[in-house]
């Protein structure tokens, strides 16, 4: 199946997600908008553990919700967007060293816990201080109140531009994919850095300039939903890998895990 025809299968199920809602997700926020607080112990009691292993001396500012499920454009597609607001000069003087060490941390968490809360996945997150905020809900679950109250708004969103912005980087995925399967392993981990990296700035970019609502970042959304963005964390521990195991005298075989195994199948196509 080729970039249009995935997209186009999906279209409608996809557009459905992005809909907003009558209501708040009703199991996390009461008619009163407050989280819920069984939810809200529990969120801190994460939070605090995440920060324990993060083994820093920087002060825990405050503990935030954020993303669809603090808003209107909630569906079963959602996380739990769990923030730790730090200063980032509190950890390094080169914020970005912080940064760095932070999503490293956040990966490991990520990666050996599987919380479910209500059904919803939680993801950490160390954000800093200084970052300003683009999301249109943001909730201080320390504080138990709102920071930026979501607002009922239908959003417009041009879809021939979102599926333009998602073709494209399907596009590039793909064609990294077809780097590997040349067995160039190194030019694969190049492409794929520099994938990741533009991927990163691309939803950076609409975030800043329109928001959460952004063709951008819904665009980043699509990948995510539609496996795209695993298939290159994936394909990027593959060719890794593959580099790694070849030798003088040519490859030696290696111990893969299950996520590699699950590529097996994609890779015959």
């Amino acid at each position: 199946m080729n970039i249009k025809e995935l997209m186009s299968e999906i279209d409608d199920e996809l557009k459905g997600t992005f809909e907003t809602q009558e209501t708040l997700e009703p199991n996390f926020w009461p008619l009163n908008k407050r989280l819920r607080p069984s939810i809200r112990e529990k969120l801190i009691e994460i939070a605090q553990d995440f920060y324990e292993s993060l083994e820093i001396d920087a002060e825990l500012k405050d503990i935030t919700f954020t993303g669809s499920l603090a808003n209107y454009n909630w569906s079963k597609h959602s996380d739990i967007d769990l923030h730790l607001i730090v200063d980032y000069t509190e950890v390094d003087a080169d914020p970005e060293l912080a940064k760095d060490y932070f999503n490293a941390k956040k990966s490991l968490w990520n990666r050996i816990h599987d919380i479910f809360i209500g059904g919803f996945e939680v993801e950490v997150y160390v954000q800093d201080d200084n970052e300003p905020h683009t999301s249109t809900g943001v909730y201080s679950v320390l504080n138990d109140n709102w920071i930026t109250e979501p607002d009922r708004a239908e959003p417009t969103f041009d879809w021939s531009d979102i599926t333009k912005k998602s073709e494209g980087l399907m596009d590039q995925i793909d064609r990294a994919m077809g780097i590997y399967r040349d067995k160039k392993f190194t030019q694969a981990l190049d492409y794929i850095a520099k994938l990741k990296e533009k991927i990163r700035k691309f939803r950076k970019t609409g975030l800043d300039r329109a928001g959460e609502f952004s063709a951008e970042n819904i665009a980043f959304k699509v990948l995510r939903r539609n496996g795209y963005l695993e298939k290159l964390s994936n394909l990027k521990h593959m060719a890794y890998d593959k580099l790694m195991s070849r030798t003088n005298d040519g490859l030696i075989r290696v111990k893969i895990d299950e996520t590699v195994k699950n590529w097996k199948e994609f890779i015959k196509e």
